[in-house]
């Protein structure tokens, strides 16, 4: 289990020790330890049950996620609370938040459109990640794509070769690595999204059978 340290960078500041998710969300605010702030319209920090057993990890938030300020309320989240419910597990009861505090983006056209972060973008924010881990204090973690994976589980972890298993880690008893939900929106066609969903399920099934156990 992650333990509740001070972390510090010139830029960062000081992590309250022992912060709740609320002192830590009020603190990250005024992040500026990559500049990613200045695309961002706000940081969007971590929410959900502060007594979870469950932590959801995905990459960064996208465009309606920034204005909103709140992870997954887009497409991708509504595709995971669906995904939620069908496996049996009560988003209510779960924590979500991202690996990166702020949307990356590139402009196409009128649009703002998603561009994965770099390493050291989310290194700078590995701090409030860390951070959040040891408030909540998850029985279980699921990183949700690539990115979140790699950054959690080391850069050569790769999720098509770890899909659904259990890896041992630290961060928690259980922790695994599935899809993001995104990446199912991207699917080619009707049938593709049908199966991938289905096997997206399946992984957050497994899921809830632990947290049933």
């Amino acid at each position: 289990m992650a333990k509740r340290t001070l972390s510090k960078s010139p830029q960062l500041g000081l992590i309250p020790a022992k912060a709740s998710p609320e002192e830590l969300r009020e603190a990250a605010k005024t992040c500026k330890n990559c500049d990613l702030w200045k695309l961002g319209t706000q940081t969007v920090f971590g929410e959900g049950s502060t007594n979870s057993k469950l932590m959801l990890v995905g990459e960064q938030p996208g465009d309606q996620e920034d204005l909103a300020g709140k992870p997954f309320v887009g497409p991708a989240g509504k595709l995971l609370d669906s995904a939620l419910l069908e496996a049996g597990i009560d988003r209510k009861k779960v924590y979500v938040t991202n690996a990166v505090k702020h949307f990356k983006w590139e402009p196409r056209g009128k649009r703002r459109i998603h561009k994965k972060p770099n390493a050291a973008e989310i290194s700078a924010c590995r701090p409030w990640l860390d951070a959040e881990i040891a408030a909540i204090q998850p029985h279980i973690i699921v990183c949700l794509g690539a990115t979140a994976a790699q950054a959690l589980l080391g850069k050569d972890f790769r999720v098509t070769q770890h899909r659904g298993e259990f890896v041992k880690s630290q961060l928690a008893p259980y922790v695994a690595a599935t899809v993001h939900p995104s990446s199912i929106l991207r699917a080619p066609d009707e049938n593709a999204r049908h199966e991938e969903m289905a096997r997206f399920i399946a992984d957050l099934k497994k899921i809830a059978s632990v947290l049933k156990g």
